[in-house]
């Protein structure tokens, strides 16, 4: 997955990607700069706190759906922060601040920013919380939260937008490709287990 999305470095032009950032982060509303702060550190608390809160429900209620779900979200947060961290490592980019002294980031994270680790996980668990409880009420909160995360890194000057991008849909892709490989393993062990009966 880390191979899928070199093209989006080269689809989005350069100076379309830093235009777009000046125009969110120098001409945010300064008093929401807090509160984004504030949305931007919940990604690491909700996207580890939620697979870690349904595998203890499982345990209080011995709830063996709860507890597939449990483990197929924390599995897909796992492989999320591989690709993630992977990717990074492959296309090394630098934080905007770092190139364009103008941006104003919110501080001097000198790690690197392809893609967006807060938006991969964000998207990561909105998706697997979709996929796993499909219903509206839960799908609307969840993505609206993530969306936010993501906003909250272009508002702090953190994020390049083809960053952001990139990291909602690999924490997506990620949720959702771990969510139907525990349903294809699933419909295996199903089927031999019936063959198995003759």
């Amino acid at each position: 997955m880390p191979f899928l999305f070199p093209f989006f470095q080269i689809l989005i032009p350069k100076n379309f990607d830093i235009d777009l950032l000046r125009k969110i982060n120098l001409n945010r509303n300064t008093n929401l700069d807090g509160t984004m702060k504030l949305i931007s550190k919940t990604d690491g608390i909700i996207g580890v706190g939620m697979p870690v809160s349904v595998l203890l429900a499982s345990y209080i209620e011995k709830d063996e759906r709860l507890l597939e779900i449990g483990v197929n979200m924390t599995l897909a947060l796992v492989a999320n922060t591989v690709n993630t961290q992977v990717m990074k490592q492959i296309y090394n980019r630098k934080r905007p601040a770092n190139t364009y002294p103008d941006i104003e980031a919110f501080d001097s994270d000198r790690r690197l920013s392809f893609p967006s680790g807060h938006a991969s996980i964000a998207f990561c668990t909105a998706t697997s919380l979709t996929l796993n409880f499909p219903k509206w009420y839960v799908a609307i909160p969840s993505y609206a939260w993530a969306s936010t995360v993501a906003y909250s890194r272009l508002h702090m000057g953190m994020h390049y937008p083809s960053d952001v991008l990139v990291g909602a849909l690999l924490g997506a892709g990620s949720a959702y490709v771990t969510f139907k490989a525990n349903q294809y393993i699933k419909r295996y062990y199903y089927t031999k287990q019936i063959i198995n009966m003759f």
